[in-house]
């Protein structure tokens, strides 16, 4: 099995390692080798799609952390975003659950540019 070193900011760290305790992981690889296979299923799933989509897609950022490039991100795909909530969950995160129907390209596209947003700090998408 080949070894990769990465770097996690301390807060998550320690939710990583509260979620192994919770969850009886047996270490911190055994959780990033599930996370990673989770990520690449979801990835292949909308990659076999054709056509028309809908989605419900759960970004998280830290609170005052979005800029204008997010905002410009979402107004860019008005065509396919149908509605949106924003709310403030715990210690200074919020919470966006965008709703969006349109081509699955267009579809990847926008789900891939909010992936690449340095401020979002996960994207969650559950294909309906």
């Amino acid at each position: 099995m080949g070894i990769v070193s990465l770097s996690i900011p301390k807060n998550l760290l320690e939710k990583v390692d509260s979620y192994i305790r919770e969850q009886g992981f047996a270490n911190r690889s055994e959780i990033i080798r599930q996370a990673l296979r989770s990520y690449m299923s979801e990835g292949k799933r909308l990659e076999e799609i054709k056509g028309e989509i809908t989605a419900t897609i759960t970004t998280i950022y830290q609170k005052g952390a979005i800029t204008r490039e997010t905002t410009d991100i979402q107004h860019s795909y008005s065509d396919i975003v149908l509605t949106f909530l924003h709310t403030h969950i715990e210690k200074g995160y919020c919470i966006e659950i965008i709703v969006a129907k349109g081509d699955v390209q267009l579809m990847k596209a926008f789900i891939s540019a909010l992936k690449a947003n340095k401020q979002v700090s996960e994207v969650k998408v559950t294909l309906l």
